[in-house]
């Protein structure tokens, strides 16, 4: 039930340390979560190719699983899906991308939410798992909805720099 939760937590961590101990690049919390998030979306969107029952962690027929009844051509779903978190995350790293991939993955996991909400309360669970109760999905994925509109957010500093890198 915490596993993607830890995938999210464990890399922010070690990306804030690195900061810590002069990465420039993750100088800050928000920079460290949001590469934090990318790597979380690398992992769970892996899922979404991968047979099931191969690992620890759900594959391809469990997320078709989860989804809705009426949503057409579930696997295609997961697919496209799993393109799009991997993209979220490609673009989240780049700091021009950013915006623009934070606002996507924020439509994404709204649009994700019924899944969650199906897979929930019908006891559908991943990997042989029981189903992650729905009072743990919503404000997990209430989470993600809001690190990725903490993407969306250009910091002063950075807005001015562009603005004059773009005057020059």
């Amino acid at each position: 039930m915490f596993g993607t939760l830890m995938l999210l937590a464990v890399p922010t961590l070690l990306f804030r340390l690195l900061g810590a101990l002069g990465v420039g690049r993750f100088a800050t919390w928000r920079v460290s979560a949001l590469h934090g998030l990318a790597v979380m979306l690398v992992f769970t969107a892996s899922a979404h190719f991968v047979p099931s029952g191969l690992g620890p962690m759900p594959g391809h027929q469990d997320l078709v699983a989860m989804v809705p009844p009426f949503v057409p051509f579930p696997r295609f779903a997961v697919y496209a899906t799993g393109v799009l978190e991997l993209a979220g995350a490609a673009g989240l790293v780049r700091e021009a991308t950013r915006p623009a991939a934070g606002l996507g993955l924020a439509v994404l996991f709204v649009l994700m939410l019924p899944a969650n909400v199906h897979a929930a309360v019908s006891g559908i669970g991943l990997d042989g798992e029981p189903a992650t109760p729905l009072w743990f999905r919503i404000p997990e994925q209430v989470l993600f909805i809001a690190l990725a509109l903490w993407a969306v957010h250009v910091p002063r500093g950075a807005r001015r720099a562009r603005v004059t890198a773009g005057s020059e």
